[in-house]
């Protein structure tokens, strides 16, 4: 079955598994190898076999992942980097020129927001933040003329506010901008920005898509040819891409996104409906409540709600980070979406850079990244760190 079979006509799981990637002619391997090289032998000068010259430029355990990447997610092209910082910087370096504007979150990540505002802007790229789930404010936000992206995260971090793909979309377009959507937090298997509207979708592939904790990368997709060729461009020249062994673990933990989110869903379920009864919670913030803001919206656009949950506790941030040092099940740590849960505090971690801005997060509030352990285990580590 071919690619472009592959993504028009199967389901999403048995593309994550087969996409990308033919068995080895030679050998029938049905996995990709770890093509560990850094340069290829050609048939005389300029004669390229399969267009392999050189490994920043292309790999084929790289290629495997990127065709794999953009058949989840509907798009065009896909390709892999580094880190999910480094392909943010690839897209902001293609797509725009000093003097140019993006609309950002008012509740970015603190790493986009660091790149937006110490690197980015000191080359010549203003930004506004606007909240994503506001589209009268991300439209007045943009600047006629200027702004070249409207970037949304949805649903966001920590906050877990949730943007109208198809309605900021329209509002990008008739502005002549284009809509980026970091993808990161629903996965591409609980929601496709690029076939509601969306031009590039962003991934952290250290979260979901590695899922395991053991690798970190980034991705984008795109379903612009035109688009692709200047991504393609600054990939090459600028080289934040993976190592094949990296690009094998991402493509690996691909594989198996479709059941380990189901399960990360289940699971948060569980842990919302036990926080949202519990006296030392004030707020719990999951898009699958009817309660939250959002909830409408994700519902039209996702298939679940995903695996994080954030809340709020009575006892202000003294409480919050004593609850966050009590967890045993929940590892206290960066990151998220691997297989093992986690606990943070935004506030002293990984929003410490918004810290005094207005993009500052609750000092209160704690982040979930629900794993796939036994649901009872989870319950029973929350409660404990919550009673205590």
């Amino acid at each position: 079955m071919s690619e472009q079979q592959h993504r028009s006509k199967s389901g999403f799981e048995t593309r994550a598994i087969h996409a990308g990637y033919e068995p080895d002619p030679t050998t029938g391997a049905v996995i990709p190898p770890i093509y560990a090289t850094s340069t290829y032998k050609q048939d005389g000068v300029g004669g390229m076999r399969g267009g392999y010259e050189y490994s920043r430029s292309a790999n084929p355990t790289r290629t495997a992942l990127e065709g794999a990447l953009a058949a989840v997610e509907e798009g065009e092209r896909g390709f892999a980097f580094a880190s999910g910082l480094a392909a943010e910087d690839t897209l902001i370096r293609a797509l725009c020129k000093p003097g140019d504007h993006v609309v950002i979150p008012d509740d970015a990540y603190g790493g986009t927001y660091r790149l937006f505002d110490k690197v980015a802007k000191v080359w010549g790229l203003d930004h506004s933040p606007a909240p994503v789930s506001d589209v009268e404010r991300v439209a007045a936000a943009i600047r006629p003329g200027e702004t070249k992206l409207v970037w949304v995260e949805t649903p966001t971090n920590p906050l877990l506010n949730i943007g109208d793909i198809e309605a900021l979309a329209a509002v990008a377009h008739d502005a002549g901008a284009l809509l980026v959507v970091d993808n990161t937090f629903a996965s591409p298997y609980l929601q496709q920005p690029l076939t509601l509207g969306a031009d590039v979708v962003v991934h952290s592939t250290t979260k979901y898509v590695g899922g395991h904790s053991d690798v970190v990368g980034g991705a984008l997709v795109v379903k612009d040819l035109e688009v692709a060729e200047r991504v393609a461009f600054h990939q090459n020249s600028m080289g934040a891409v993976p190592g094949p062994f990296d690009a094998f673990l991402t493509h690996r933990g691909l594989k198996t996104l479709a059941v380990r989110m189901d399960r990360h869903c289940d699971n948060a379920e569980r842990v919302v409906a036990f926080l949202a009864t519990h006296p030392a919670v004030s707020e719990v913030i999951y898009p699958g409540l009817a309660s939250h803001p959002g909830h409408e919206v994700a519902t039209r656009q996702m298939k679940r709600y995903g695996g994080m949950v954030s809340f709020r506790v009575t006892g202000g941030e003294s409480q919050a980070l004593a609850v966050c040092d009590r967890t045993e099940v929940f590892t206290l740590g960066e990151s998220l979406g691997g297989v093992e849960s986690l606990i943070e505090h935004p506030g002293r971690m990984t929003h410490a850079s918004v810290a005094g801005t207005d993009l500052e997060v609750p000092a209160d509030l704690i982040r979930l990244s629900v794993g796939i352990e036994t649901a009872e285990d989870l319950l029973a580590d929350l409660e404990r760190a919550l009673e205590s």
